[in-house]
């Protein structure tokens, strides 16, 4: 008999999967974040189903019980995520300054040329 976190852990995984699949048929994900995905959601939904299987990778790892393991993994990996999309926002606050300089640059130089044309006429 399955218990309620097997099912939700499960059915969590399995719409997962399939949200990844569609974001990368619509050209949203690359072949490399959509095989990461589906192992993690994949990893998800075994360790649901067999809860005990991470028992041996937390006694080998010295922590104590396999869900202690799976939540310190799972808090690493966020502390990650979020270390990788600030490093995303700050090159991207760099880029739209440069753009934005080169776009007023840009717009200046056609202003001056506009005058130097209306002073000759």
């Amino acid at each position: 008999m399955f218990s309620l976190y097997q099912i939700l852990g499960s059915f969590i995984g399995v719409i997962a999967i399939i949200l990844a699949l569609l974001r990368f048929r619509e050209g949203k994900m690359t072949i490399g974040m959509l095989s990461l995905w589906i192992l993690i959601w994949v990893a998800v939904i075994y360790i649901s189903l067999n809860p005990g299987s991470t028992n041996f990778l937390a006694v080998a790892t010295g922590i104590g019980r396999g869900l202690d393991l799976v939540l310190i993994l799972g808090l690493i990996g966020c502390y990650y995520l979020i270390f990788k999309i600030y490093t995303m926002i700050e090159n991207m606050e760099k880029e739209i300054t440069t753009l934005v300089r080169e776009f007023a640059l840009q717009k200046e130089s056609i202003k001056e040329k506009s005058n130097d044309k209306f002073k000759e006429n």
